[in-house]
């Protein structure tokens, strides 16, 4: 039986969904997420009868110290790390530390990072063996039962002194044939509802989007053709959920979730008929949602949507291509809150074309929405988006990914990183620290547990510097 170990490395806690990968000690209202992709990997490690160990060591602080620990009393056979771009170096720490221990050991490499750059990244490393450049999922199946290197698509291995990279895999257009991911591999209460503190999972519903945006990865990594589960094959795992878990709260995860609203409906529906009393939040964009399917996604168990609605200039949302209109965005966010669906409103500042007059126009354009809650991320030049490769084509500094998502990673033509920052701390205590906002929020309170964990946001505000 091969022993496999799934691991996030040490680092500050980090949300490590590929597309978007962020550390959690900057930013608000935004709790821990499962460690999805290796739970997916689990499942399948399992289906090949291997024994699996899932750790997420940033989550409770631990150490190199306290992986090295484990991988010695384990004994794995593979060892498969993520890793994300801002944490590349610290993250492969853990894959030299393994040869160290075992150079026998099999380590492997995931993550966004090497879907764009495998050969760089294994040429410089030698203690990495396999990168997996693509979708994981069949690509690490085939590695557990055999398969020939050079047979499997969408890895690169080092053979010798060679690195050698196969095909580009093709997207998985069939993604009810995964198995659901494995929930008995963690400690289910550790994610939870920022708000009330239930317990709150993730289900994958979607993986694609036709929307290439200038900063994101979404497109890159998943495709431009969004491929949805079966609406059955989701409430399968909702029930799953549900029955043996207790969990009742939800994340439908998705690049976007409502581009095709028959879908959604019939998600909605099927949600509806199953009898499951769920609560569930989702993504939106600004201009695909109408009535009808707000409405049922209401009645299915819908209590919040997040909406990139990234900016309040529409010269920036041009920019960066967005392909919304700031008049779509106010429309929106006024038929999700005449039906009660809370709104949480996702900026993006620091594009390269930002100025303060940008800046300003985005935080006007926020409290004028007065959505319940919002985030203004510095923007993020992960690499395979555009604004990387604009990064490369236009000095504006030196790349620094020590806070991604909250200290901007690099100038703009218009504002340094500092100027960006500043402003950023303004725009989250000037929307947050209102006495509009603030009294509006309370009277939603429905629990002392409620209150306490806004109060916590609130005071984390307050005292940033």
């Amino acid at each position: 039986m091969k022993k496999v170990f799934l691991v996030y490395p040490p680092s500050k806690i980090m949300n490590r969904e590929e597309r978007c990968q962020q550390p959690l000690d900057d930013l608000f209202l935004i709790p821990p997420l499962p460690p999805m992709d290796l739970m997916y990997l689990s499942s399948i490690a399992k289906n090949n009868s291997c024994e699996v160990m899932l750790k997420d060591y940033s989550l409770k602080a631990q150490t190199y110290k306290d992986f090295e620990d484990d991988l010695k009393e384990f004994k794995p056979d593979i060892v498969l790390v993520n890793v994300t771009t801002p944490t590349l170096e610290s993250d492969i720490e853990t894959l030299r530390i393994v040869k160290v221990v075992n150079p026998n050991i099999l380590t492997i490499a995931k993550g966004a990072h090497f879907h764009f750059m495998p050969q760089e990244v294994l040429e410089t490393h030698d203690f990495i063996d396999i990168a997996i450049c693509s979708e994981a999922e069949i690509t690490f199946d085939e590695i557990l039962k055999n398969k020939k290197l050079e047979d499997i698509q969408g890895i690169a291995f080092r053979r010798g002194f060679e690195i050698i990279q196969t095909q580009r895999r093709p997207f998985n257009e069939n993604l009810d044939e995964l198995p659901y991911p494995d929930r008995d591999i963690i400690d289910n209460s550790l994610y939870f509802r920022p708000d009330t503190g239930e317990k709150q999972t993730i289900i994958k519903v979607s993986r694609g989007c036709p929307y290439h945006c200038f900063f994101c990865l979404a497109t890159p990594i998943n495709g431009r053709i969004v491929r949805h589960r079966s609406p059955k094959n989701i409430v399968g795992e909702i029930k799953l959920c549900v029955e043996k878990y207790g969990i009742k709260n939800f994340v439908f995860w998705s690049d976007i979730f409502n581009l095709d609203n028959d879908w959604v409906k019939e998600l909605c529906n099927e949600i509806i008929s199953s009898g499951l009393k769920i609560t569930f939040s989702t993504n939106t964009r600004a201009d695909t949602v109408d009535f009808d399917t707000v409405k049922l996604m209401k009645k299915a168990g819908c209590t919040l949507v997040s909406m990139g609605i990234e900016s309040g200039s529409q010269e920036m949302l041009d920019k960066m291509g967005k392909k919304i209109t700031l008049s779509q965005v106010e429309k929106s966010v006024k038929l999700f809150k005449k039906l009660g669906i809370a709104i949480y409103a996702y900026y993006v500042i620091g594009l390269p074309w930002e100025t303060k007059s940008t800046l300003e126009e985005t935080l006007l354009f926020a409290k004028k929405l007065n959505t319940d809650f919002v985030s203004f991320y510095t923007a993020t030049p992960l690499l395979g988006t555009d604004f990387y490769s604009y990064i490369e084509n236009n000095y504006l500094g030196v790349l620094n990914y020590s806070k991604p998502y909250y200290y901007p990673c690099v100038n703009t033509h218009n504002l340094t990183c500092d100027e960006v920052f500043e402003y950023h701390k303004k725009m989250v205590r000037s929307y947050y620290l209102r006495f509009s906002y603030v009294i509006k929020m309370l009277f939603k309170i429905r629990s002392l547990k409620q209150f306490v964990n806004y109060s916590r946001v609130a005071l984390k505000i307050f005292k940033r510097k």
